[in-house]
């Protein structure tokens, strides 16, 4: 008799986990952790969206990363950096995981499924973050926005894409690719004129924008 393997819930998992974890209710715009600060656990977003930020010793900051649900957050201390080297901040009411260093390790030498669904995770990130690399070296600003929205999007992932996203300021944008806000706001007027994106209610300042799937054009055009 074949045994069915039952699917992992990593959600599941981690609501049952030992002492050592907490639940952090964070509200919109709440630091979670900083640059600099010591390293002492892991975080898992279980609802909500985080924004990764880091700052130059010339004070100029970067959106290094858009989190969301299912994302882990300072998995480095697991390696042994001792060091925050960003900062970690609620782009909206969040409901965050605290997980104690020690917690995790124990739950990953002890538990194999759970070790596999987050080496799987890693793997994934991984590649999005030579992904977007790549496309910081070698893309147009023009295509580093359309990219970042189709990611917003969950364009090219598995399931329906979400074709409303949260709204995020002009400023994330451009620190999210690396360029300025005047250039965002020109490409967003262009994209919606385009009827590639437009805004929910009509303008940018709603709480919604539809992607749609014709701006996979400005990606995929040389």
């Amino acid at each position: 008799m074949v045994r069915i393997r039952t699917p992992f819930n990593l959600d599941t998992f981690l609501n049952k986990a030992e002492k050592g974890t907490a639940i952090l209710s964070s509200p919109k715009k709440q630091i979670i952790f900083s640059q600099g600060d010591t390293t002492d656990a892991v975080f898992y977003i279980q609802a909500g969206k985080v924004k990764v930020t880091v700052v130059s010793e010339q004070g100029k900051e970067a959106v290094v990363a858009i989190l969301e649900r299912g994302a882990f957050l300072g998995e480095s201390c697991l390696v042994g950096q001792t060091v925050r080297t960003a900062t970690a901040t609620t782009l909206e009411d969040s409901r965050i995981l605290r997980i104690e260093k020690a917690v995790m390790l124990r739950m990953l030498q002890e538990q194999p499924r759970f070790s596999e669904a987050f080496m799987s995770y890693l793997l994934k990130h991984s590649i999005r973050v030579q992904e977007d690399l790549v496309d910081q070296l070698f893309n147009s600003s023009e295509k580093r926005l359309a990219r970042a929205l189709l990611l917003m999007a969950h364009f090219g992932k598995e399931g329906k894409p979400e074709t409303v996203i949260a709204k995020i300021s002009q400023e994330t944008l451009a620190e999210m690719i690396g360029t300025t806000r005047s250039r965002v706001s020109f490409f967003m007027n262009k994209f919606r004129k385009l009827g590639f994106i437009d805004y929910k209610g009509g303008s940018h300042r709603t709480n919604g924008l539809h992607v749609h799937s014709s701006l996979l054009n400005v990606v995929l055009h040389d």
